[in-house]
């Protein structure tokens, strides 16, 4: 394969096929499409989705790997496309390059505990690892999901989350930050309370992290008050990709390209590089 072939099969958007489109909360849209051929992604990549004519933005992979030609996606409405993105209905198409980044390797997690911390719209990305590592129990170790958003209207995979909790080895933390006097069956407070209560075998757990840049150092804080190093922490870092395949420098952080070594990173290789989660 030619570097000509190479960046013709890259940048050229596959067209797919929207077979379910609704509205998870005021802000975010869920989409299920369908592709012409498998994705064959890695939890935590990211694909870049489009609207001939619009633009083209990136957006996590929100399901785990798959085998078949589906693909689930969560949009946050944050611009003309995203907003254009929200008309959407089924049987309508979308375009799709990908899938880009470095993702999670599976094999790490393996016999591990992981302990996810989610906030805001980090459960979509983090969702395409807790889908693996909750479907075999025998494999994976015990999985802690702690997720937090604003208010009980800003949850997002609620019915999942309760479902989650019935599973195997898997405890759930469902938090928000004010019930804004909203019906709410979870707790109350920032995702950093949790931590110091969990029962963590130290030496043999990874923690797992995606949210608001405000949100990393806190709760990096409390698991190092828990034993965790840097090496056992990783974060799905979203910071402003463009092309995903390097070339732009959009995501640049120094010298690493986030669509390309990221966005999943492992917490000791970002020490030299402060102004990542910022």
């Amino acid at each position: 394969m030619t570097p000509l072939d190479f960046d013709a099969e890259v940048l050229t958007p596959r067209m797919a096929r929207i077979i379910e489109a609704r509205d998870m909360t005021a802000q975010e849209r869920f989409f299920r499409l369908q592709l012409p051929r498998p994705l064959n992604h890695r939890p935590g990549q990211f694909v870049m989705a489009s609207i001939p004519g619009i633009g083209e933005a990136p957006i996590s992979i929100s399901c785990g790997p798959r085998h078949d030609e589906q693909l689930e996606l969560l949009v946050r409405n944050t611009g003309s496309l995203t907003r254009a993105m929200h008309r959407l209905q089924a049987g309508d198409f979308m375009g799709i390059r990908g899938p880009f980044g470095s993702g999670f390797e599976l094999a790490e997690f393996e016999g591990r505990e992981t302990i996810f911390v989610a906030g805001g719209l980090g459960l979509a990305p983090l969702r395409s690892l807790i889908e693996p590592v909750l479907s075999d129990p025998q494999r994976f170790g015990r999985a802690t999901i702690i997720s937090g958003c604003r208010t009980p209207a800003d949850e997002l995979y609620r019915e999942q989350m309760q479902a989650w909790a019935r599973r195997p080895k898997a405890r759930v933390i469902r938090l928000v930050n004010d019930t804004a006097h909203q019906p709410w069956d979870g707790e109350v407070g920032l995702v950093t309370a949790p931590i110091a209560k969990l029962e963590i075998d130290t030496p043999n757990t990874l923690a797992v992290l995606c949210g608001p840049p405000v949100m990393y150092k806190f709760v990096i804080m409390e698991l190092a008050a828990r034993g965790l190093s840097n090496a056992q922490i990783f974060i799905d870092l979203e910071r402003r990709m463009r092309c995903g395949i390097g070339k732009c420098g959009h995501c640049q952080i120094n010298h690493v390209t986030c669509c390309r070594e990221g966005p999943v990173f492992r917490f000791s290789d970002l020490e030299s590089l402060p102004e990542a989660l910022t």
